[in-house]
């Protein structure tokens, strides 16, 4: 069979998707794959989920002859968020295409390379997204060592990714440097291209992915912001119920006692016990050592998505690199859903074709595409310690 572009078009749609949404919606990481991914509670281009808190309140006790309690209904408040546009894109030139034309092994190869390269992308930055804010703050720039830039934090940085750069304020300073390397014992980033300096890219300036800015996920770092007074377009100061427990150990070590006391609060607070501990590799390394140090006796779990972990009291205890170092998380996941306007699709023109050639380039691209964000429906039922001591 002689190999084309409708072949190859044919190949993305029917053969690849449903192995790219299966590794997408189950492989980013165990806590991303425990939640529920629902198409229900979209209104055009937001999702707008009711949620009830607190209690009803037409319960009471009386008197034989007295009065019935009066009738209330439940407490509903409505969460409104803007759907987020999530892009990954492939590129095929015609050479490689015209190459392949008498080899369909040929084409399956150089598909298959593609797709390995955008689903590891996705994974990364999806799982970044997680922790994030929304904003697509990678990190900001604190110095320069030569050529280099030394960035705050090295963990959100990557090799071959594209950024931007901006001020405090977010108006763009310089765009599209894509990332050479990254020596993470350093936080030093080095770009491709001309060498950035101060007169360039000021110290202070936030570095983002390309065109992202306050366009991703509403994350955990939204949901934990304590600088951040709205959420969902609710005021958190009004609804202390929006108010996750929030922790800072001042670079202490845990022990069971207060971990099990910050537990008890949020059981106390929402009604629901926690369900996950996310934290960073060094916290897991703590806690591993704090149960050591008693002999316990390490139950290993295996949680959605086919993921085994070590647990505490059957809690499963979950690592991730995106995690911010001395953090523990403490999260319900029953509380979180991706809403989506539908899962991962590809973009197509009005003729069906996914396959379409970059104008003036002999070139071909395909998008991948979902609408979808983040809503956790019970943030006082989550929970968060920060600078703990890591092992």
């Amino acid at each position: 069979m002689a190999v084309n572009l409708t072949n190859a078009d044919s190949a993305l749609k029917s053969a690849y998707l449903d192995a790219i949404t299966t590794q997408l919606n189950n492989h980013v990481n165990p806590f991303f794959a425990a939640i529920e991914k629902s198409t229900s509670n979209v209104t055009g281009k937001e999702v707008r989920k009711l949620c009830i808190h607190g209690m009803n309140g037409g319960v009471g006790a009386g008197t034989e002859d007295g009065a019935l309690p009066s009738a209330t209904g439940n407490n509903y408040t409505e969460f409104v968020s803007p759907l987020k546009n999530l892009y990954g894109v492939i590129e095929i030139s015609d050479k490689a295409l015209r190459a392949s034309e008498n080899d369909s092994g040929a084409l399956i190869n150089l598909l298959n390379a593609e797709m390995d390269g955008l689903i590891q992308s996705s994974i990364y930055n999806f799982g970044r997204m997680l922790f994030g804010d929304g904003s697509g703050v990678l990190g900001e720039v604190v110095g320069y060592s030569g050529k280099d830039v030394i960035v705050n934090g090295p963990r959100n940085f990557i090799e071959g990714m594209y950024v931007d750069f901006r001020d405090t304020n977010g108006n763009i300073v310089f765009s599209g440097k894509r990332i050479k390397s990254v020596y993470q014992p350093q936080n030093i980033v080095i770009f491709e291209g001309e060498n950035l300096t101060e007169d360039i890219v000021p110290t202070g300036s936030l570095i983002t992915v390309q065109g992202s800015y306050n366009n991703e996920i509403t994350g955990l770092g939204a949901l934990f912001n304590k600088d951040k007074k709205t959420i969902y377009g609710l005021d958190k100061e009004d609804n202390y119920w929006l108010q996750p427990l929030d922790q800072n150990f001042g670079g202490g070590e845990i022990d069971e006692t207060i971990l099990q006391m910050y537990m008890d609060e949020i059981e106390m607070q929402s009604g629901k016990p926690i369900n996950l501990f996310l934290c960073s590799m060094g916290v897991k390394r703590a806690l591993y050592k704090m149960l050591s140090k008693d002999r316990k006796i390490f139950d290993t779990v295996e949680i959605a998505g086919g993921y085994k972990t070590l647990s505490y009291n059957g809690i499963p205890i979950v690592a991730d690199r995106f995690c911010p170092r001395g953090t523990l998380y403490m999260l319900n996941t029953n509380d979180f859903a991706l809403h989506q306007l539908c899962d991962w699709q590809w973009l197509a023109d009005e003729d069906g074709k996914i396959l379409r050639q970059v104008p003036g380039k002999p070139v071909y691209t395909a998008t991948l595409v979902k609408y979808a964000d983040l809503i956790c429906t019970n943030p006082c039922g989550q929970g968060i310690i920060r600078n703990l001591a890591e092992a």
